[in-house]
């Protein structure tokens, strides 16, 4: 007796997949996980209209058949035919979000060129329609040459066509992929842009904001008028941060400096007094006077996350990455570093492949922080003449700038060495949602900015002034005053008095850790 013809549920994630299984199958699902891997394989049975009996197996979601992931590498296998214990699909149904369509019907071109036979399933068409956007079904069926059926999958809107659209594709007798075996020859971009025609075509109308997002996005992802809005961006940002954070840290090192003077003056000499001047305040004032510099760079990251513009981002520097095998991922995390390395490294959390985010955490260092600043300026200051270049351009200005470059520069090396050597593989790019664009809300980015303050002063303040007290253990101990040469007099301890006669030198106060070090010499 032959088996029951086995149709692949197939899609993006959130396209509604899950939805629409229950809602074919009911209660006649069994799960389990496939052989070899921890993938959940979830299967149920599906009368057609016909009364055959047909097993439906729920597919994790995916972006393409290019895994990143096991759970798209068990995806790509299953259509293929080439998964452990499971036979090559007799059938497909592709599931896409119609409010989503030209980033879901990129994976669905995909999977048409497998040959297999295939049903779209236009789910959600009526939150599409909600939001104001509405679509021909017709005109899509036209594009892609594969019955579409409108669903509603949570209120099982569209069950009946769709199970009759399988009765007339589905045969029995076993199936076979076309000679491409699945491989898929156009690159993702051309993809895109295919996806992007189909789905123009097929909208009727939508709303103005949608009308809009779609011309921000003509001029944000554009290959030439892209890149140009992210630097001019970029340069605002380290504007801010540099210029905008330096009254504010003028004011903070002010009032630590005037703290440490209090402390000095009201306290007595003592090693109780230099371990708060030197140690405790010290240590504190060398976290919290970055700090100013860090709220503004995560202020314009959380309103350029907020308002949908990160992702386009990090897309337009994959290609950048990619030339050092890092994804576009990695795009954040190092502009964070920018600001702290620290926060930058704890960002790296979101990059899915480990050899990615180890590449990432290890090159996050070597880009310039604001640490650094101090150091470039002394340095500048002291060699190179401030002179004109062009009007309104310094040398000094120059050099600083060549430094935040070689600094970038040294870390897209080191992450090529590294992607070749230590963390070597192959990187998986990514696959990003984009997102509509909004005005950010205010109380969101408060929270987030408050959230990464408490985050930077309780894990670097923590390590830094640790840091700070064990350096000034080191600097005072041992003290010369219980130094064995203090207690035997040596000569070079002894002065002479006016009248000749030899005199102990004073005793060495611990009033600074300069002071202090300046005993030994």
């Amino acid at each position: 007796m032959n088996a029951a013809p086995l149709v692949a549920l197939v899609g993006n994630p959130n396209a509604g997949k899950s939805a629409l299984f229950n809602a074919l199958t009911g209660a006649r699902q069994k799960v389990g996980n496939y052989p070899g891997v921890t993938v959940e394989r979830k299967v149920g049975r599906l009368m057609l209209d016909d009364g055959r009996p047909v097993e439906l197996v729920d597919l994790p979601g995916a972006y393409s058949l290019e895994p990143s992931s096991p759970d798209e590498r068990v995806t790509r296998d299953v259509v293929t035919g080439t998964q452990d214990g499971e036979r090559l699909p007799d059938a497909l149904v592709v599931v896409v979000d119609a409010a989503n369509l030209d980033n879901h019907l990129r994976f669905t071109l995909q999977l048409i060129a497998l040959g297999l036979p295939v049903v779209v399933a236009l789910n959600m068409v009526d939150l599409a329609e909600r939001d104001g956007l509405k679509l021909d079904p017709k005109v899509l069926e036209r594009e892609l040459g594969v019955r579409v059926i409108p669903t509603v999958a949570v209120r099982k809107q569209g069950l009946d066509e769709l199970k009759a659209a399988l009765s007339g594709i589905v045969i029995n007798g076993p199936m076979r992929l076309r000679k491409s075996d699945g491989s898929v020859q156009d690159d993702i971009v051309t993809l895109q842009r295919r996806a992007r025609q189909i789905a123009t075509a097929a909208t009727v109308s939508e709303t103005t904001v949608r009308r809009w997002t779609h011309m921000l996005d003509a001029v944000a992802l554009h290959p030439v008028a892209g890149p140009i809005l992210l630097l001019a961006i970029m340069f605002l940002m380290f504007q801010a941060v540099f210029s905008w954070a330096q009254p504010f840290m003028d004011a903070i090192d002010a009032g630590f400096t005037a703290l440490q003077a209090f402390l000095t003056a009201e306290l007595a000499p003592s090693l109780l007094r230099s371990l708060l001047v030197d140690g405790v305040i010290a240590g504190v004032g060398a976290v919290i006077v970055f700090l100013p510099q860090i709220l503004i760079l995560f202020l314009f990251i959380l309103v350029l996350e907020a308002s949908g513009y990160m992702v386009r981002a990090a897309f337009l520097m994959d290609r950048v990455m990619a030339s050092v095998g890092l994804s576009g991922r990695a795009f954040i995390p190092l502009l964070s570093s920018f600001a702290c390395a620290i926060p930058g490294i704890m960002a790296t959390r979101t990059i899915d492949d480990e050899k990615d985010r180890l590449t990432t955490i290890l090159i996050a260092p070597l880009m310039t922080c604001s640490a650094r600043l101090p150091v470039y300026t002394l340095i500048i200051g002291a060699f190179i003449p401030n002179t004109q270049v062009l009007p309104f351009v310094g040398l000094q200005g120059l050099v600083m700038l060549g430094l935040y470059v070689m600094g970038i520069v040294g870390a897209f090396v080191a992450a090529l060495v590294l992607r070749r050597t230590v963390t070597k593989g192959v990187s998986s790019g990514f696959m990003m949602e984009m997102p509509k664009y909004q005005w950010p809300q205010w109380r969101d980015v408060g929270i987030g900015l408050w959230s990464r303050a408490q985050i930077f002063l309780k894990r670097a303040g923590g390590i830094i002034l640790t840091s700070t007290i064990i350096l000034w253990v080191l600097l005072s101990f041992p003290s010369r005053l219980n130094s064995p040469r203090v207690r035997r007099r040596s000569p070079r301890s002894i002065i002479r008095s006016p009248a000749g006669s030899p005199t102990a030198s004073p005793p060495c106060s611990h009033r600074s850790v300069s002071i202090a070090t300046s005993c030994w010499r």
